[in-house]
């Protein structure tokens, strides 16, 4: 809009030195009485002719109207006695003053013609324009940060299990040089794992063999008190190892495929084994609908909380509720001390322990909850503690399922 007007005011300037500096010759060489019939002839949409001292007044003040007076005062030259001003109250209407040769007044009245107005479809286009480059700048955004978001989603997928999420190696040469590293990485820690989960099962296996003879050695000794002692001593390593192995499974995951399952039969043959065996073991609410979950998995997280809340509690309490269509949760709570507010996640580190003897009848080997921790992530769930209300402690087991109805 601005170089258009600039145009205008450009073509106008020239425009108005022409006609002018021609009119004024003309009104020159007229008789006096010819002149007043030609000036409406002469006149102009933006300026006229008057016969007459007109109006006087200060210097223009605005730089259109200066503009103009310039362009007449250079268009009828050094001929006539030329002056301008602005008309009183109206800061874009000048006048200009001279004489003809024959003495007689003339003025040229100038108003400024009105600007050209917007079009009515200009400010839609402007807005159309501006909603469409706005909608390019997010697209942009978006096809650029893509891969980053592709990314970052399969960094998050990364779980202990190492489930396959390999990204596409391709795309320009930086985000395929990314993700051919990225998948290169994975392969690498589940190579390792691997690895570490063969050692560890052969570190296994191989002890078997002396324990065994150490067992009959001890069967063979004549001392029962030292028999005993080191019968003990053989089982509590047979059952580190044996849990040892099983932390590092878990890390890798679970084998175990999603199935429909009866959440609530499976709780309650949990809890009716437990009670058949004599312990304080109590079921509250229901899930009400079958779920994909893993049972074996979830059967032994479960068996490791609630035997947590048996030996620190003397019994457990399970409620199970459905949060929403496919999410279910499941929480066991104990009566029993509880534990600091600074071991709530101290305690799912492996070998980590409040008790701080070795007695492995009070302290365990400290892997149950590294386990079930473990396990619930290989589900997709989450598993927590926190202080039950009117002391205890509880444990408190989220899962997101896909649910049928029943």
């Amino acid at each position: 809009m601005t170089e258009r007007n600039q145009a205008n005011a450009n073509v106008m300037m020239g425009y108005i030195e022409r006609e002018v500096a021609s009119s004024v010759a003309l009104l020159d060489r007229l008789a006096p009485a010819e002149r007043p019939a030609w000036l409406p002839r002469l006149a102009r949409r933006s300026y006229t002719f008057m016969l007459d001292d007109g109006i006087k007044g200060a210097p223009p003040d605005s730089l259109l109207s200066a503009r103009v007076a310039a362009s007449i005062l250079e268009g009828v030259g050094a001929r006539y006695d030329v002056t301008a001003n602005a008309v009183p109250g109206e800061p874009e209407h000048i006048q200009v003053h001279l004489k003809l040769m024959d003495g007689m007044p003339l003025t040229i009245d100038y108003r400024p013609p009105p600007r050209i107005p917007v079009s009515p479809w200009f400010p839609a286009a402007m807005l159309a324009q501006l909603a469409v480059l706005g909608a390019c700048c997010w697209l942009a955004v978006r096809v650029a940060t893509r891969p980053l978001h592709q990314l970052a989603q399969a960094a998050d997928a990364l779980g202990p299990d190492l489930k396959p999420h390999r990204m596409a190696e391709d795309g320009p040469s930086e985000v395929a040089r990314a993700a051919r590293a990225f998948n290169a990485m994975q392969d690498r820690i589940a190579g390792y794992l691997a690895e570490r989960i063969q050692i560890l099962a052969a570190i296994s296996h191989d002890l078997q063999t002396p324990i065994t003879r150490m067992r009959l050695r001890v069967d063979l000794m004549d001392d029962e008190t030292q028999q005993g002692k080191l019968r003990q001593d053989l089982q509590a390593m047979e059952s580190l190892v044996r849990e040892g192995l099983a932390y590092a499974r878990t890390l890798h995951g679970t084998e175990e495929q999603p199935r429909r399952t009866d959440p609530d039969a499976l709780l309650d043959s949990i809890v009716c084994d437990y009670t058949d065996a004599g312990q304080q073991v109590t079921l509250h609410g229901a899930i009400g609908r079958e779920c994909l979950l893993r049972p074996q998995a979830l059967k032994r997280v479960l068996g490791n909380l609630i035997d947590n809340a048996l030996k620190f509690g003397g019994s457990a309490d399970i409620t199970a509720t459905l949060q929403s269509a496919g999410t279910i949760a499941i929480t066991v709570r104990d009566h029993g001390p509880g534990i600091p507010d600074d071991a709530l996640e101290a305690v799912f580190q492996p070998f980590h322990r409040l008790e701080g003897s070795r007695n492995r009848e009070t302290g365990g080997t400290g892997l149950g909850l590294a386990i079930a921790r473990q396990l619930t992530l290989a589900m997709d769930g989450e598993l927590t503690l926190h202080h039950a209300d009117g002391g205890g402690l509880e444990a408190r087991l989220v899962l997101a399922t896909t649910a049928t109805s029943l």
